[in-house]
């Protein structure tokens, strides 16, 4: 009864304040409530009412008016183009991999696994231990925790074969995030103007971090097995660049892995050109079929500077990765870290350290490579059977995504567009491309929400490409 006299006096009121002139003073509220049969307390709150709308303001001691309307004049921030400049680069801020979903959507789009697949029980108790550690109240090394950075070499010291000398904790630099520390290698490695070779396609975040840098990119034909080692070979001959960025384990977005002879040879052309493969094992975790073979345990020179996150496979909220660099490269690197980011929080190193040590990090990662592999097998399937036109370029034996071609004449943003119409979000495979796009791609994630409604998703896929090739 209250909330339906308290409406009863707002709308009576907006009607008496649309002829009234700003500032004209509102019946007391002893009138009110005598003219609405009305409780102080039901008054009072359609007071407030009014004044969240903005049509009323009270001045306390005096009483309360109508308030004076306001023009809404636009902000002008033209002095800021001026002082701005034209940038150099026009980078996206919003790719499609980081896109919010609604939670009725089926979420093909993100690029982190979803909370069922992560070590729920490991990341809470570490948290809870991390917060009561000497580290919750103190300054971490430059360079990140000792034992930590032990952790991380010891990681790649365990495939090192015998004969290369394996990392140590003094080659390895903590960092807030692989993504932070893919702009400090391009910078301190590659600098301003000079090229740099990527594979083509490849991931967004690395292609963002370029152009941030600065770096000038080549791009270099992939496939399910890596480039080719003689275009690789003949881009490092034409370009004179010194430093090639790959994912040779279920690289992202494609989910290829190199073969051990893609990766020896690539190795090597390294080595003849004097060059740097900056070697990103951001997918180390989420083997299914086969296990990762990071190219930098193959090396004890110093061509591979080697960076690895936990980000993904422990939680989206521990930003925690790692570079393993060696000489004078290392130096440099951390030269720019201390000037990015003077160190990585304490607290979120120990829990990291806390999680891959438990016994039960094991056990989650081998249950992790059958749940990936269910839902990569079920998304799979369902688009063999719903979206015939969806082409898959290959079976990742790791990773999170499908990568799939779609006919050439396919719209790819009406495409995208009618997908989220229909509640289906997908990524749009421009975004992975350093140059031209070589046809239309969609990159579908299967490790977020919801993998039920793959075959739906499909459905939804498979008609959307029917229709358009009807039309055609």
């Amino acid at each position: 009864m209250t909330n339906d006299s308290s409406r009863r006096i707002v709308e009576a009121l907006q009607e008496w304040i649309k002829s009234a002139p700003a500032g004209a003073k509102l019946p007391s509220t002893r009138s009110l409530v005598s003219r609405h049969g009305a409780s102080p307390v039901t008054v009072q709150k359609a007071l407030r009412a009014l004044a969240s709308q903005g049509l009323i303001e009270s001045r306390p001691g005096v009483g309360t008016f109508v308030r004076a309307a306001r023009i809404a004049r636009p902000a002008d921030f033209g002095w800021q183009t001026a002082a701005l400049g034209a940038p150099r680069n026009r980078l996206s801020s919003s790719p499609a991999a980081m896109r919010p979903a609604s939670t009725d959507a089926i979420a093909l789009n993100g690029g982190y696994p979803d909370r069922e697949l992560l070590p729920e029980r490991l990341i809470r108790s570490a948290l809870g231990r991390a917060g009561r550690h000497d580290t919750a109240l103190s300054r971490s090394p430059a360079s990140g925790l000792p034992e930590l950075r032990s952790w991380f070499a010891s990681e790649l010291a365990a495939v090192t074969p015998a004969g290369v000398a394996p990392a140590s904790a003094a080659d390895v630099i903590v960092l807030p995030g692989s993504q932070s520390g893919l702009s400090s290698i391009f910078r301190a490695l590659v600098t301003d103007g000079r090229p740099l070779l990527i594979e083509s396609p490849s991931y967004w975040g690395a292609i963002l971090a370029a152009a941030q840098a600065d770096v000038r990119l080549v791009p270099v034909p992939t496939g399910p097995a890596g480039p080719d080692p003689e275009e690789v070979a003949r881009a490092f001959e034409e370009t004179g660049a010194r430093a090639f960025y790959v994912q040779p384990n279920y690289a992202n977005p494609t989910g290829s892995q190199w073969t051990r002879d893609t990766s020896q040879q690539i190795l090597e052309v390294a080595r003849t050109y004097g060059a740097f493969l900056i070697e990103d094992d951001w997918a180390h975790d989420f083997g299914i079929t086969t296990d990762p073979a990071p190219v930098a345990a193959h090396d004890d020179s110093g061509h591979v500077v080697y960076i690895r996150s936990l980000t993904k496979s422990a939680s989206p909220a521990l930003r925690v990765a790692a570079i393993i660099a060696r000489g004078p490269a290392r130096e440099r690197i951390m030269a720019d870290r201390a000037a990015s980011s003077m160190y990585v929080s304490g607290v979120l190193q120990t829990a990291a350290l806390d999680i891959v040590t438990q016994p039960g990090w094991q056990t989650h990662l081998r249950g992790l490579r059958h749940q990936l592999r269910s839902r990569r097998d079920l998304l799979a399937d369902s688009l063999e059977k719903h979206a015939p036109l969806a082409t898959l370029t290959a079976l990742p034996s790791g990773g999170l995504n499908l990568w799939i071609r779609l006919p050439d004449a396919t719209d790819l943003p009406s495409f995208i567009q009618r997908c989220e119409t229909n509640n289906v979000l997908v990524a749009g495979g421009n975004e992975w491309f350093p140059a031209e796009p070589t046809g239309p791609h969609i990159r579908l994630n299967y490790s977020g929400p919801n993998p039920g409604a793959y075959p739906e998703a499909a459905r939804v896929i498979g008609h959307i490409l029917g229709e358009s090739a009807i039309r055609e």
